[in-house]
């Protein structure tokens, strides 16, 4: 931005703005106040202002209150901005009115601008670019299809490829048993199959949550003006605009049911910060498990080994981290930070307005965003890649004392017990305790404790 500057003037009087600036006297007036922190108002929310107010300009042209060349160059102008040009024009720190007002604002002067050098005459901010909307109702609106957008465009595309990871890494391992574990400690076997299925659950549980989260979120504000009785909007606007508005994003959005529950509360957004939260708890657990997994490799677990990425050590030569996972749980925890930010924001609807809108749309868009990168990071880098590491699994699973379980029916638990103890105090394979503490012989025995067979479940025969 250039030293030097230009005089605008608003309803407060004069400013100063930088001269080569887009914006005008309201959005210099927020840079002034606002310095709380290095965080301005997210791309995907700057672009959805951007896509309300190019909407917005045609809605109004089709009804017949705004003439037509300036509803194109408004459209033009909002066009650039979806595109992902002129960003740098929104300098606002995300600590701000509560509001959104100075955003709006933002992006009503921005676009005014482009406008009027496009069309050579004047557009104004709030009787054009503005008209039949107040911010509090189009930082809602802004919230919802932000999130909407990129929800369909990024998360659920990453959370799709990272299940089918999943689905393909089972495949691969179908038949390879492991130990199982609970508490940390030995139990019955599993196979691979098995667990990376229970992560691929937990994905596709976490992502239809999400999905049965996104009607009340594509349910939009706009339309519901200052307070939700849509005051200065034209009646049939609120319906045409989310027609229209589904249109140039193909992604359904309707008009609100009652405008004042989009304005007054963020409880939609509230609950699919929520489901977010439970992604994010899902890829927490399949790291810390890959983590575990990969660990030692010689005084770990060591049942895997994760892709060697880059040294894992400024002075232990040859060490190699398991970054990957740990930077995505480092993201879950922040998603699941964001959550809690959220619910207390959502608090906010104070009578007929939230006044925590822009942080609201700050947290919900970054969780997001971590999601995705976090699932797309773990399939291609994680799960595609890891290899097992099959001596360390048959070590671990001849000598695992918990498979006297599949005894219990034939034997007793205490007897059981008193054979798991044994083995476990000599460090010797479970099947040659058995083989001299009861009266099973070796077949049978090699027959009920084989891990395989122990994976399919049921009760000794």
């Amino acid at each position: 931005m250039s030293t030097e500057f230009r005089i605008e003037t608003d309803s407060m009087g004069e400013v100063k703005v930088p001269a080569d600036a887009l914006y005008q006297a309201q959005t210099q007036r927020a840079v002034n106040n606002f310095s709380f922190s290095q965080h301005k108002m997210p791309s995907g929310f700057i672009q959805a202002l951007a896509h309300i107010k190019q909407t917005a300009a045609l809605t109004n042209a089709q009804l017949g209150l705004l003439e037509g060349d300036i509803a194109n160059a408004i459209a033009d102008a909002a066009q650039a901005i979806i595109e992902g040009n002129h960003i740098e024009q929104f300098p606002i720190d995300v600590f701000q009115t509560g509001s959104g007002t100075s955003s709006n604002m933002n992006a009503n002067e921005v676009i005014a601008t482009l406008a009027s050098q496009h069309l050579g005459g004047t557009v104004s901010p709030n009787d054009h670019v503005n008209m039949g909307q107040s911010s509090n109702d189009v930082v809602p609106t802004a919230i919802q299809v932000s999130a909407a957008l990129a929800i369909e465009k990024q998360l659920f595309p990453a959370l799709s490829h990272l299940s089918q990871a999943l689905e393909s890494k089972q495949q691969a391992l179908k038949d390879v048993v492991k130990t199982g574990r609970t508490h940390l400690m030995d139990a019955m076997p599993i196979t691979f199959a098995q667990e990376l299925g229970g992560w691929q659950f937990q994905i596709d549980h976490a992502k239809q949550a999400i999905e049965q989260a996104l009607p009340a979120v594509k349910a939009l504000a706009q339309g519901g003006t200052a307070v939700g009785t849509g005051i200065n909007a034209d009646p049939r606007f609120a319906d045409l605009f989310a027609s229209n508005l589904t249109q140039s994003t193909r992604i359904q959005f309707t008009a609100s049911d009652n405008f004042f529950f989009n304005l007054s509360s963020q409880d939609a957004i509230v609950a699919l910060s929520g489901q977010l939260k439970t992604a994010a708890v899902a890829i927490m657990k399949i790291s810390n498990d890959l983590r575990w997994m990969n660990s030692g490799p010689l005084a770990g677990l060591g049942e895997i080994e994760l892709q060697g990425l880059q040294p894992g050590s400024s002075i232990m030569p040859g060490k190699v981290n398991p970054v990957i996972p740990e930077a995505a749980a480092m993201a879950s925890a922040q998603v699941i930070g964001n959550d809690t930010t959220i619910t207390v924001a959502g608090q906010a609807g104070n009578f007929q307005l939230n006044v925590m809108l822009p942080v609201i749309a700050h947290n919900v868009l970054e969780s997001i965003e971590l999601l995705a990168n976090s699932a797309t990071a773990l399939a291609d880098k994680a799960i595609a890649t890891f290899e097992v590491r099959q001596n360390n699994l048959d070590v671990a699973l001849a000598k695992n004392p918990i498979l006297v379980t599949a005894l219990n029916p034939v034997i007793g638990y205490l007897k059981a017990a008193e054979i798991a103890k044994k083995a476990y105090k000599q460090g010797r394979a479970i099947i040659d305790v058995a083989a001299e503490e009861t009266d099973l012989d070796r077949a049978t025995l090699e027959r009920l404790l084989n891990p395989a067979k122990l994976t399919q479940g049921g009760v000794a025969e």
